[in-house]
């Protein structure tokens, strides 16, 4: 086994995922991100530069947020993201490959996937917790089935998360959520970086479980 997530993203049960369209835009909106109480923010091989911000990142942020690395979909993107130092990686996919070097890199690995064969697969190969992505199109209950078979495995939802939701799947049991456009809006388009602080602070509230989502009651 890769052992259990970071500390901080388990204890924030939140993992941003930071998709810009070019890695010199992360600075401003990951600053924002922890002054908004975020801990966990996953920057994507989709935004150009990625890699080659990394160390920067590290030393602007390492001692405030776990950096994990998502979209990695080779085991020569897997290779980098070791060499540069992730706290975590993310994969949409499930392959064995991937899961068997992260294992054997003590890297922690969240791979991506829907159906319980594909979940499973990553899961007793020795992820640190599998992704159901795309999380939108099943719901907080597919956890429950899920649970059914699998009783010990550890879900992290992604896709169409908003905060809603994201109580929701907690409180099924998820370990943490991965969230993305619902929080970030905005924020790499010129958004407002001050109420991208403060979607994060209610985000971080609810997921927390000292904020209820806007229309439920207590």
């Amino acid at each position: 086994m890769t052992g259990e997530l970071p500390l901080r993203t388990l204890s924030s049960k939140l993992v941003v995922v930071a998709r810009a369209s070019a890695a010199a835009d992360y600075g401003a909106v990951l600053d924002a991100l922890a002054e908004g109480g975020i801990r966990s923010v996953e920057v994507t091989l989709t935004t150009p530069g990625t890699f080659d911000a990394f160390a920067s990142l590290r030393a602007a942020f390492g001692d405030t947020l776990d950096l994990g690395i998502g979209t990695v979909t080779t085991l020569g993107q897997l290779e980098r993201a070791i060499e540069v130092g992730a706290d975590y990686v993310v994969t949409p996919i499930t392959s064995s490959a991937l899961v068997e070097r992260a294992v054997d890199a003590g890297i922690p690995i969240i791979p991506g996937g829907l159906t319980p064969t594909e979940l499973f697969a990553s899961w007793s190969a020795g992820a640190s917790a599998v992704k159901v992505f795309p999380a939108g199109q099943v719901g907080p209950g597919y956890l429950k089935d899920l649970r059914g078979p699998f009783p010990d495995i550890a879900v992290v939802p992604s896709g169409g998360v908003d905060a809603d939701s994201a109580a929701a799947w907690l409180a099924a049991g998820a370990v943490a959520v991965s969230v993305g456009g619902p929080l970030l809006g905005d924020a790499f388009r010129g958004g407002d970086l001050g109420a991208l602080r403060d979607r994060a602070e209610r985000f971080v509230a609810v997921c927390a479980g000292s904020e209820r989502p806007e229309g439920q009651s207590a």
